[in-house]
C-alpha cells in the first residue's frame, strides 16, 4: 500500500511566536508583576541582546539590577550606554548617582548628580535630584558644588540676577539678564528686572524700550504697567500717565507681590490714598512677618494722606523691628518738627535716608561711607542716578562717594562717565583721579576738551614729556599723610597743583633731596586753597621736616603757579558747580 498523504488545512489557527525585543520586554514586565526578578532579569538581558543599539533596553536592565542591589553592574551598563550608544541620555547620570549613594560613595554620587543637573535639558528628575542633594550635603557636611541647572537655566540665572539687583550690583545684573533674554526671549520676569536695572542706573530710554517689549509680549503684565507709569511721570508724559493711572486705580491684585508692586508704584505716582489702602491690606495679611520696610511704606502713605498719628505709630514699629537703623528715627524727628501744616515736606517711600542727608552723614563720618550704605542698593541707585542726572555739584559729591565704595560697579560707572562728551572736564579729571586712587592702573579712554584722549597710568600731565619717579614719590607721600583728613577733591587739587608746578618750571625742576619737604609744602598750599586753618609749624611737625623747608618749597610753588589765582580759580569752579 502506498503511503497516505496528510491533508493540509486551508486555514491554520496556529499563530507563530515572534521572538523580538518587544516580546522579551513584555515577558520581563510580566515577571516583575509576579515578583520573579530572576526571570525578569533574564528577559531584559534578551531584549538588550535583540536590540543592542536601543538604550532603553539597557536602562531597563540597569534599573532592575539596581533594584536587586547589584549597583556596580548597573552602573557599568549605564556607563556603556553613555560611552557607546547615546551620550545624550543624561538621565543615566541620575540613575548612577542613586547607585553610588546606595553604595555610600557620596563623592561619586555628587559628581554624577551635578553632571545630570548641569547637562539634562528636560529636568525629568529635578525634584528627586534636589532631595538627593540635600542628602549629599548632609553626608558630605558641605553644600553641593552646583553652578547651574540646565533645565532651569533661565530661572537659576534669573534668581542670581535678582540677588545682584538687591545688593546694588546693577551692571553685573544687566550683563546676566541680557544674556538670559538672548537665550530666552519670552522670559517676561527677566525683561522686567532688566528694565529696572536700566532704570536704577539712569538708562531711562533703554528701560522704557524694554518695558514696551514686555507689554508687546504680555499686554496686561502688572509689573510692566507699573514701571511704565513711573517712566511716564519721569518724562512728564501727562497724557500717557493719565490713561494708565485710570487702569491702575481700578486694579485690585490678588497676589502679595503684585499688591506690593502696585502699592509702591501708586505711592511714587502720588496716589497716596490707593497706596495707603494697599499697604494696610498687606499688613493685615501678616504673611511677611515683622518687616520694617513695609512699616515705613505704610507710615509714608499715612503721612502723605494726613494721618500723622498713624504715621508715627508705624515708624515706631519700624524702629522696633530695625533697632540699629537711623531711618525710622530720622522720619520720626521730621514728623515731630513744628512744620506749618501747609508746608510739610514730601516724604519718599524708599526705605533709606534722603540723598542730601546721606551726603551730610558721609561728611560727618571720619571713616567715610559706612559699610551698610556701601551695600544698600537704594543708596547705590541714588548715586548712579545723580551721576547721570544730577547737577554738577551733586555729581562731584557722587564721584567722591564712589571713591569710598571702590568696587567694580563704581569702576564701570566712572569709566563710562569720563567718556561722555557732555560732562564737565573738571568732573571727569576728578573721576580719573578717583579711578587711579581705587587701583585702576591701565590707560583710560576719556573725552577731554572735546577730544578722545588716552590717559596714561601716571598723573595726567600733558605738558610734561617725562614723569620722574621722585615726583611720583612726593605726590604719594602727600597723599599718604592727607588720607582721611582731606576729601577726594582736595587730594585731586593737590595732584593738579604739583603737576602744574612741574610743568611750569620744566626742565629746570629743583633737585628733590627730601620728598617730605615738598609733600608738606603741597599739603600746606592745598589747605590754603580750600581755606582750611593751617600753619607752617603744624605741617612741618606732621612731616618731620623744618618750618624753613616747608616755607621755602611752598614759596617756590606759589611763585611758579600763583597761589592767589589758583585759589580764585578753585572758588570760581565751585561757584559754577553749585549754581
Amino acid at each position: 500500500m502506498g503511503k497516505k498523504k496528510r491533508a493540509t488545512p486551508k486555514h491554520s489557527n496556529i499563530v507563530p511566536m515572534k521572538m523580538d525585543a518587544t516580546f522579551f520586554f513584555e515577558k520581563a514586565v510580566q515577571s516583575l508583576d509576579r515578583y520573579h526578578y530572576d526571570k525578569a532579569l533574564k528577559y531584559f538581558r534578551r531584549a538588550a541582546e535583540y536590540e543592542p543599539e536601543n538604550p532603553v533596553n539597557h536602562c531597563n536592565l540597569a534599573g532592575l539590577l539596581s533594584e536587586m542591589g547589584n549597583y556596580e553592574e548597573s552602573n557599568r551598563i549605564l556607563q556603556h550606554v553613555l560611552d557607546r550608544i547615546d551620550p545624550t541620555m543624561t538621565e543615566c547620570y541620575f540613575y548612577m548617582a542613586n547607585n553610588f549613594a546606595n553604595m555610600e560613595n557620596y563623592e561619586l554620587a555628587e559628581e554624577a548628580i551635578i553632571h545630570y543637573l548641569e547637562n539634562d535639558p528636560n529636568g525629568q528628575f529635578l525634584e528627586e535630584s534636589e532631595e538627593m542633594m540635600e542628602l549629599l550635603s548632609y553626608e558630605l557636611d558641605r553644600p553641593t558644588k552646583l553652578t547651574t541647572i540646565k533645565s532651569r537655566e533661565g530661572l537659576f540665572e534669573h534668581d542670581r540676577a535678582r540677588s545682584m539687583l538687591e545688593e546694588g550690583r546693577f551692571s553685573e545684573a544687566v550683563r546676566v539678564l541680557e544674556k538670559i533674554i538672548r537665550k530666552h526671549p519670552d522670559f517676561i520676569a527677566a525683561r522686567n528686572n532688566l528694565a529696572l536695572a536700566y532704570y536704577y542706573m539712569g538708562h531711562f530710554e533703554k528701560s522704557v524700550d524694554m518695558i514696551r517689549q514686555v507689554l508687546e509680549l504680555e499686554p496686561g503684565n502688572l509689573h510692566a504697567l507699573c514701571n511704565l507709569a513711573i517712566f511716564y511721570q519721569h518724562f512728564g508724559d501727562k497724557a500717557g500717565l493719565a490713561g494708565l493711572l485710570e487702569v491702575l486705580r481700578k486694579t485690585y491684585p490678588f497676589h502679595q507681590d503684585h499688591a506690593f508692586k502696585l502699592a509702591t508704584t501708586m505711592g511714587i505716582l502720588n496716589e497716596h490714598e490707593k497706596a495707603y489702602l494697599l499697604f494696610k491690606r498687606l499688613l493685615k495679611t501678616g504673611e511677611t512677618g515683622p518687616d520694617p520696610c513695609l512699616c515705613h511704606y505704610t507710615a509714608v502713605a499715612a503721612y502723605n494722606t494726613g494721618r500723622y498719628e498713624e504715621a508715627e505709630r508705624w515708624w515706631r514699629q519700624a524702629a522696633k523691628f530695625d533697632p540699629g537703623s537711623e531711618i525710622p528715627r530720622f522720619y520720626l524727628n521730621l514728623l515731630n518738627k513744628n512744620w506749618d501744616e501747609a508746608v510739610k515736606p514730601p516724604v519718599s517711600y524708599h526705605y533709606h535716608m534722603p540723598f542730601e542727608e546721606q551726603f551730610r552723614g558721609i561728611e560727618r563720618t571720619e571713616n567715610g561711607l559706612p559699610d551698610h550704605l556701601k551695600r544698600d542698593p537704594l543708596v547705590r541707585s541714588s548715586f548712579f542716578w545723580a551721576l547721570r542726572h544730577g547737577d554738577a555739584h551733586t555729581k562731584l559729591q557722587v564721584i567722591q562717594a564712589f571713591g569710598l565704595i571702590a568696587d567694580d560697579e563704581v569702576k564701570d560707572a566712572l569709566l563710562e562717565f569720563i567718556g561722555q562728551p557732555g560732562e564737565d572736564d573738571y568732573l571727569k579729571k576728578v573721576a580719573i583721579f578717583v579711578l587711579r586712587s581705587i587701583g585702576v592702573k591701565e590707560p583710560l579712554t576719556a573725552v577731554l576738551e572735546g577730544n578722545q584722549t588716552t590717559v596714561a597710568p601716571s598723573p595726567f600731565a600733558p605738558g610734561l614729556p617725562i614723569w620722574d619717579p621722585k615726583w611720583q614719590l612726593v605726590m604719594e607721600t602727600a597723599m599718604r599723610y592727607m588720607f582721611r583728613r582731606y576729601d577726594m577733591v582736595q587730594q585731586y587739587d593737590l595732584q593738579t597743583l604739583w603737576v602744574e608746578y612741574l610743568s611750569r618750571v620744566f626742565p629746570n625742576v629743583p633737585k628733590i633731596t627730601k620728598v617730605e619737604g615738598w609733600a608738606a609744602a603741597l599739603e600746606y598750599l592745598t589747605a590754603k586753597m580750600h581755606r582750611r586753618p593751617v600753619s607752617y609749624q603744624e605741617t612741618a611737625d606732621r612731616y618731620g621736616v623744618s618750618v624753613a623747608t616747608v616755607s621755602r618749597n611752598a614759596k617756590l610753588i606759589d611763585e611758579a603757579c600763583g597761589l592767589k589765582e589758583k585759589m580764585d580759580a578753585i572758588f570760581d569752579k565751585f561757584a559754577s558747580l553749585e549754581s
